[in-house]
């Protein structure tokens, strides 16, 4: 029973970690992180990732054209830049250190106590990536619904909403934190208990025919 249920787990824990390190390449590349809707031109729409700016047009055009500069970016794409790569290399690290360590995976089959750490490694690893990836997505969140309900700002200036990435974004990093955790849990159930050395028995005494001992063979000459 116990077998079974780190079997369905670490099956578990691979899949939602696989699932949420896809959605996070995803995320990181697609220019879906901001939406913006003219009310003059209400044919247009306007979405900003962290490369690149795109325009979509009625007519089903897309016109996109990449940031100019790195340092002119605001603070929160640089750094959602940098966080999300981290994310994206720690979730390929993941993967190579989490599947030697399944059970179903032919490797290492003889070192339980390797596939255990190396299960627990890509669990961390996983966790880690989830978080690299939470962080800059409610960052540029944040910042969006603080420009949005800036009443410094006129109302007649368009505001940046949220785009499908940003929601795309907090399932990835839900999903690689809750894989992470699910194979750590289930590299910790691993531990078998060791079988007791056997004791060792001392042979028995050579007894004689009435039940007492034989005499001592030194002894045995003084017999008349």
């Amino acid at each position: 029973m116990a077998g079974s249920w780190r079997a369905r787990a670490q099956a578990g824990g691979m899949l939602l970690a696989l699932l949420g390190w896809v959605s996070s390449c995803v995320t990181t590349f697609v220019p879906l992180w901001k939406s913006l809707n003219l009310d003059l031109n209400e044919l247009e729409v306007w979405t900003m990732g962290l490369w690149q700016v795109c325009i979509a047009r009625e007519e089903g055009a897309v016109e996109c054209r990449a940031h100019g500069s790195f340092l002119a970016l605001p603070p929160e794409l640089r750094f959602s830049r940098l966080l999300m790569c981290l994310s994206n290399g720690l979730g390929l690290l993941g993967c190579l250190l989490a599947a030697p360590g399944l059970e179903g995976w032919r490797a290492c089959e003889d070192k339980p106590g390797l596939k255990r750490r190396l299960l627990l490694a890509g669990g961390a690893v996983f966790g880690t990536a989830g978080m690299a990836t939470l962080a800059p997505v409610s960052w540029v969140a944040y910042n969006t619904v603080l420009d949005f309900w800036d009443d410094t700002i006129p109302d007649i200036v368009p505001r940046w909403e949220f785009g499908e990435a940003t929601f795309l974004g907090w399932f990835a990093g839900a999903f690689l934190a809750a894989g992470g955790l699910l194979l750590a849990c289930s590299a910790r159930s691993t531990r078998t208990a060791t079988p007791p050395a056997p004791t060792c028995r001392q042979p028995p005494a050579a007894q004689g025919p009435a039940g007492g001992h034989h005499p001592h063979p030194k002894n045995a000459d003084l017999v008349i």
